[in-house]
C-alpha cells in the first residue's frame, strides 16, 4: 500500500504531450515526473521510486520497448504503459512479450489512459478503485 501519493514517470519526446498528460494525472493526486526519451527515463529509475510509467514507443536513443526492457534487465517492476501512433499486432505482441501492463493507440482518450492507470495500480500497488 502506498502512503504518500504515487510518482508517475511519463516519457515522450512531444514536451506539449507531457505536459497534457501532467494536468489530466496530477489533479488525480499523483506526482509526476517528465521524461523526453529512454535515456532519461532510465535515469530518472534510477534515482526515483516510480510506482507506474507511460512510455512513448518512438522516441529518440530508446524506444518505449527497449525502455521497459532495461527497467526489466535492472530488476525493475514497475507497470508500464505503451503508447504509439503506429500501435498494430506486431507491436502489441512485442510489448506482451516485455512484459508492459497494456498498450494504447495514439491519439489516447483520457478515459482509457485513467482506466488503465488506475488498473495498474490496484494490481501493482492495491491502488483504491
Amino acid at each position: 500500500m502506498i502512503l504518500t501519493p504515487p510518482l508517475m514517470l511519463i516519457t515522450d519526446d512531444d514536451r506539449d504531450f507531457r505536459e497534457t498528460l501532467r494536468e489530466v494525472f496530477e489533479p488525480q493526486g499523483f506526482r509526476t515526473i517528465l521524461a523526453g526519451d529512454g535515456e532519461e527515463a532510465l535515469q530518472i529509475f534510477r534515482q526515483e521510486q516510480i510506482h507506474v510509467a507511460l512510455l512513448d514507443m518512438h522516441m529518440p536513443r530508446l524506444t518505449g520497448l527497449e525502455t521497459a526492457q532495461r527497467f526489466r534487465e535492472s530488476r525493475i517492476e514497475v507497470p508500464c504503459i505503451l503508447l504509439s501512433a503506429a500501435l498494430d499486432d506486431v507491436l502489441v505482441e512485442a510489448a506482451r512479450q516485455v512484459p508492459m501492463f497494456a498498450s494504447l493507440s495514439k491519439p489516447v482518450s483520457f478515459r482509457d489512459i485513467t482506466r488503465l492507470v488506475s488498473a495498474a495500480m490496484r494490481e501493482a500497488h492495491q491502488w483504491p478503485s
